[in-house]
């Protein structure tokens, strides 16, 4: 496959600041949702990319700093627990969204969303189905959106150590649903999320 085969397909017809989103921590239960915003040097590709979920833990870390240097340009936004329960989920994502690519040092030519839908934003943009495997500007957004969701989360467990955020990072596993039934939600839980759980 080519990695880049949208990037160039958008860049050959004068679109030269291709920029790919994507978003990590949609289906969680607790913690904020996260998305990014990269755009690469024209035809880069960095080796061993591919969407973050395919990648282990500690090569995601790795990538992360590679991706940074090699970045053209970058933004990392979230959108908090409130706004999740004021918006709902995909408003709060695509908040996120909005704010990682408002936060680019210059405003992109075309973006290139992960997934079906698009924001409602100002921007060329075209949503593109699993994405995170087919675009390499996508697929590293999925990494910096992942590490630093992650890395918040590890945080969390410090401030919240009853719930063990850093085993699973806020998803709704065995472990996480059994300390939700023990303690009760703290803060940063997704209250909404929660119905089937504690029944409110």
């Amino acid at each position: 496959m080519d990695w880049l085969y949208y990037e160039k397909l958008y860049s050959e017809n004068g679109l030269k600041m291709v920029c790919g989103v994507d978003e990590a921590g949609r289906g969680p239960l607790a913690g904020s949702v996260y998305a990014a915003a990269v755009v690469l040097p024209y035809g880069k590709i960095i080796d061993g990319v591919n969407d973050s979920k395919k990648l282990t833990e500690k090569k995601r870390e790795y990538l992360y700093d590679v991706i940074k240097e090699e970045a053209k340009d970058y933004f990392i936004a979230y959108a908090s627990v409130e706004e999740i329960e004021k918006y709902n989920i995909l408003g709060a994502t695509f908040l996120a969204m909005k704010r990682a690519v408002d936060g680019l040092k210059n405003s992109p030519d075309f973006v290139i969303v992960d997934g079906n839908r698009l924001p409602d934003w100002e921007y060329k943009s075209c949503a593109l189905v699993k994405g995170d495997s087919l675009s390499q500007s996508i697929a590293c957004a999925s990494i910096l959106a992942k590490v630093t969701r992650d890395r918040e989360m590890k945080k969390q467990a410090e401030k919240y150590p009853q719930y063990q955020f850093e085993k699973h990072k806020g998803y709704g596993t065995a472990l996480h649903t059994e300390m939700i039934k023990k303690h009760g939600p703290c803060p940063i839980h997704r209250k909404s999320f929660l119905k089937k759980i504690i029944g409110k």
